[in-house]
């Protein structure tokens, strides 16, 4: 199953195991049985601290399946398929995190999730997430509940692959991954780190951290947003030797949502994940005071510029720097909101698995639209890409690919008037020709809508930020904004071209605009 590569990788992370563990497999006869019994065996081949044993007949078991426990004890970590692909770095730490090898979280972190009750019956917590192997947003959640299960008698958690489940996931309309259940009751959908997760499941963390961040001293530049811009304004501001804040939602912004990035100097080929990572990692070797998982509300001056928090906590500092990037545009038609994740999804890397076999449409045919269906032809049935204009808007190159495919359909001058569904899930949609004037409609079960960017800057409504007429931050040549103190940087600024390597240098423009400011202010008391 595994390649000698992967093998010896996986032969010196499990050295690492301090203690025995087992791992119970649910078996029958099928394909997807046969390769889990093969994986399951170059697990045990690479530690003899690990057991496989075949599980009873247990009818409500799901099969394939496998759990990963102590050795005497019931599995509270399982996986329902086959974990490869994003999810074999789940894997691995699912086997060292019931081994006891110590997690990479604080001392708090794992305080709170051990003191994490069960229902009020004294059962477990059972939570399942539904993944796929391509997703890149789903191992942080499937790893953030599987140490909340390795760590907590009173949780237990399911990793299923959608693809090999797929009777149930119709059953249960999962349209879009990850999407975690709670005792029969859909829990969340989307990606969610540990902290998020804890926050959701212990009603009193966010009221703890709102009291803690409100004892934050005044920064000498905070940054609004953890993406690529961000990330390098924290690093040029923590160089300057001053005091840095970071506040982000989700540190990596759009980047995560990212699969290939090929054109970063000096990076011939990554991740969006794994590039984030690394920015993330180079933020932390800085003293940079960063806050996670919190949504900036409202910016003001008062003594200092302020930023309110949606969590109730307010930060003070002598500048700032607004890199709050963008999200993915909506179509904006009747039928949208409501079949989201229920057919409407933005992410075809992620759910493009769950729609094997079946119709599906792409609205949108720049670089983004033309490599979800590329991406999108080799999983299912067929592919039709809806395009507003009268040609396709992507690169040449993408294009030849997708001549070259047999299930794909393009349709130009179409714009998407509707959604169509069952009330459940989607079943089509309706477009109008813009040529003819006619309206059409379309049978298919999943929507990709890859139409672009709009900017996160509705909550700087009051700040006295300019912003453009497509509410786009408003800079100059350093970053600098409307408002004395504030500069920006990224994708939510008027800077055109929006790429990573751009808002890297933009950050870090506005970092040394910020400064620049601040070595200039009066002194105090003088």
């Amino acid at each position: 199953m595994l390649d000698d590569a992967l093998k010896a990788q996986l032969r010196s992370y499990l050295d690492r195991l301090p203690r025995p563990i087992a791992i119970t497999a649910w078996l029958d006869e099928s394909a997807g049985s046969r390769d889990t019994a093969a994986l399951l065996a170059d697990i045990a081949d690479a530690s003899s601290r690990v057991t496989v044993l075949r599980g009873d007949d247990d009818a409500a078991e799901r099969r394939p399946s496998f759990g990963i426990h102590l050795p005497g004890e019931a599995p509270r970590v399982r996986f329902a398929g086959l974990p490869l692909g994003h999810e074999l770095t789940s894997l691995v730490l699912a086997l060292l995190h019931v081994g006891g090898h110590p997690p990479r979280v604080s001392d708090a972190v794992l305080d709170q999730i051990t003191r994490l009750a069960g229902q009020a019956d004294g059962a477990p917590l059972r939570f399942e997430t539904y993944f796929s192997q391509t997703c890149q947003n789903c191992p942080d959640v499937v790893q953030a509940l599987n140490l909340l299960a390795a760590r907590n008698p009173n949780i237990e958690h399911v990793a299923i692959d959608g693809a090999l489940f797929q009777g149930e996931v119709d059953a249960r309309q999962v349209m879009a991954v990850p999407t975690t259940w709670l005792g029969g009751e859909r829990f969340g959908q989307g990606r969610m780190e540990l902290e998020e997760l804890l926050a959701k499941i212990d009603s009193g963390a966010s009221a703890r951290k709102a009291a803690e961040l409100a004892t934050r001293e005044v920064f000498d530049v905070l940054i609004v947003g953890g993406g690529p811009a961000g990330a390098s304004a924290a690093i040029y501001a923590a160089r300057k030797g001053i005091r840095t804040g970071l506040l982000a939602e989700r540190f990596g912004g759009q980047v995560m949502d990212t699969l290939a990035i090929e054109n970063f100097p000096s990076v011939p080929e990554t991740e969006g994940p794994r590039f984030a990572a690394a920015l993330e990692a180079h933020v932390a070797a800085y003293p940079v005071d960063v806050m996670k998982h919190q949504r900036a509300v409202r910016m003001r001056r008062g003594e200092t510029l302020e930023v309110d928090l949606e969590s109730g906590a307010t930060l003070r500092a002598r500048s700032v720097i607004l890199a709050p990037g963008a999200r993915w545009r909506n179509m904006n038609v009747p039928g949208e909101e409501e079949y989201r994740t229920r057919g409407v999804t933005y992410c075809p890397h992620c759910d493009g698995p769950l729609f094997k076999g079946k119709r599906v449409a792409v609205i949108g045919g720049g670089n983004s639209g033309v490599e979800a269906a590329i991406d999108l032809a080799g999983v299912v049935a067929h592919v039709t890409v809806l395009e507003f204009m009268g040609q396709l808007k992507a690169d040449e190159v993408l294009l030849k690919k997708l001549r070259s495919l047999p299930n794909v359909e393009v349709i130009v001058s179409a714009r998407t008037t509707e959604v169509r569904g069952d009330g459940k899930k989607v079943v089509g949609l309706a477009y109008e020709d813009r040529e003819s004037g006619a309206t059409r409609e379309l049978a298919v079960e999943g929507i990709f809508v890859q139409i672009g960017l709009l900017p996160n800057t509705g909550w700087l409504e009051g700040s006295g930020v300019e912003l453009s007429r497509t509410n786009e931050i408003v800079v100059d040549a350093k970053g600098a904004t409307s408002v004395p103190g504030v500069y920006a940087a990224g994708d939510a600024t008027t800077v055109p071209f929006k790429q990573i390597v751009i808002a890297t240098g933009d950050g870090a423009k506005a970092a040394l605009g910020a400064f620049d400011y601040l070595i200039r202010m009066p002194v105090t008391g003088a």
